[in-house]
C-alpha cells in the first residue's frame, strides 16, 4: 500500500520539474504511488520508476481534460482508495489548489496549501500572511493532501530504479461534476522561456518599466528565464495576465528572481517573498522593495539592466 500519492497531470512527453521535485518530497513519506492524468509514453513511465515510484494509477476514462477540476478531484479520491495512501501531493497552481480543496472535502481530509518544506511525519513548511511568515502544520485526519510549491528542493532519483505497476481507477458517474463542459481552446504560443511558475529564474518588471520590456526580455533569454510583471504593468496593458506574480496572480520561488522597476507592495511580495536569492532594481531608494532584497542596486534600469545583459553574455562566450 502506497503512502504517499504524486497527482500528474498532462506532463506531456517529458514530466515536468515540478512534478519531479513532488516525487522527490513523497519519497520522504513511504512508498510512492502516482495519479496519473494524460498519455503515459515509455519514456515516462522509465522516468517514474528511476525515480521509486511503485504504481501508477490511470483513469478509466479519457475525457477528464474536458471539464473543469471536479472529475480530476472525483478521480483523485478513487485513487486514494485504490492506494491506500495516507498523503496526496499536488501542485501549488490555482488548478492545483482547488483539486485539494475539493478533495479534502471528499476525504474529509485536512488540506494544506503552499507548502515549502515537508518532514517525514507528516509536517508541513508552509509560507503564510504574504510570504511574511513561515509556519508549521501537521494534518490529524487519516488522509493529509499537500498543494506544493515549487522549487523547493531539488529533483532527486531514487537509489535503485523500480518497474512500476499499472492500475486502472474507476472514476465514478457524477452529473454534477460534469455539468460544465470545456467547449474549445486556444494554445499559448511558445516564448521558449521557461514556465514562470516553476522556472529557476525570473526576471520581472514593473510600472518603471514605462511599458518597454524588451531589456528585461533580453536579460531572460541571457540567463535562461521566465518574464514576469507587476500588476500594474499586465493592467497596462504591457504584458499579458499570464506574467503576473503576487498575490492575485502567478506564485514563483526561483533559486533567483531579478525585480526591475517593481516598488515591492505587499501585493507583489505574497507572489515571490520565498524566492532563494532576490535582486532589486530601482531608482528609488525609499521603494519597499529593497526591504526584502538580497541584493539592491539604486539606478535606472534601462541602463543597470543592458550592462548585465551583455556583461552575461560576455562570460558566456
Amino acid at each position: 500500500m502506497a503512502n504517499a500519492l504524486v497527482f500528474i497531470d498532462n506532463p506531456g512527453a517529458a514530466l515536468k520539474k515540478s512534478s519531479l521535485e513532488l516525487l522527490t518530497l513523497a519519497r520522504k513519506l513511504g512508498e510512492t504511488a502516482v495519479a496519473f492524468n494524460g498519455e503515459l509514453t515509455d519514456d515516462v513511465a522509465a522516468t517514474l520508476g528511476a525515480y521509486g515510484v511503485a504504481t501508477i494509477h490511470q483513469p478509466s476514462v479519457a475525457d477528464l481534460d474536458d471539464y473543469l477540476v471536479a472529475p480530476k478531484a472525483a478521480y483523485l479520491a478513487a485513487a486514494v482508495a485504490a492506494s491506500g495512501a495516507a498523503a496526496v501531493l499536488i501542485e501549488n497552481s490555482p488548478e492545483g489548489k482547488e483539486i485539494a480543496g475539493r478533495l479534502g472535502i471528499k476525504l474529509n481530509a485536512g488540506v494544506i496549501t503552499d507548502v515549502v518544506g515537508l518532514e517525514a511525519d507528516g509536517t508541513a513548511h508552509k509560507s503564510v500572511l504574504a510570504g511574511s511568515y513561515n509556519t508549521t502544520a501537521k494534518a490529524t485526519t487519516p488522509v493529509a493532501v499537500f498543494s506544493v510549491k515549487a522549487n523547493i528542493v531539488e529533483p532527486e532519483p531514487a537509489g535503485a530504479a523500480t518497474a512500476p505497476a499499472t492500475a486502472k481507477v474507476e472514476v465514478p458517474a457524477d452529473a454534477a461534476a460534469n455539468a460544465a463542459r470545456i467547449s474549445s481552446r486556444t494554445e499559448k504560443p511558445a516564448s521558449g522561456r521557461p514556465d514562470l511558475s516553476e522556472a529557476r529564474i525570473v526576471v520581472a518588471g514593473g510600472r518603471g518599466v514605462d511599458g518597454d520590456f524588451g531589456p528585461l526580455e533580453e536579460l531572460a533569454d541571457a540567463l535562461g528565464a521566465a518574464v514576469g510583471a507587476s500588476r500594474a504593468a499586465t493592467d497596462a496593458g504591457w504584458i499579458g495576465h499570464d506574467a503576473q506574480v503576487g498575490q492575485t496572480g502567478v506564485t514563483v520561488s526561483p533559486q533567483l528572481y531579478i525585480s526591475a522597476g517593481i516598488s515591492g507592495a505587499i501585493q507583489q511580495k505574497a507572489g515571490m517573498q520565498t524566492s532563494k536569492v532576490i535582486v532589486a532594481i530601482n531608482k528609488d531608494a525609499e521603494s519597499p522593495v529593497f526591504e526584502i532584497a538580497d541584493f539592491g542596486i539604486i539606478g535606472d534600469l534601462f541602463k543597470v539592466v543592458p550592462q548585465a545583459t551583455a556583461e552575461i553574455k560576455k562570460r558566456k562566450g
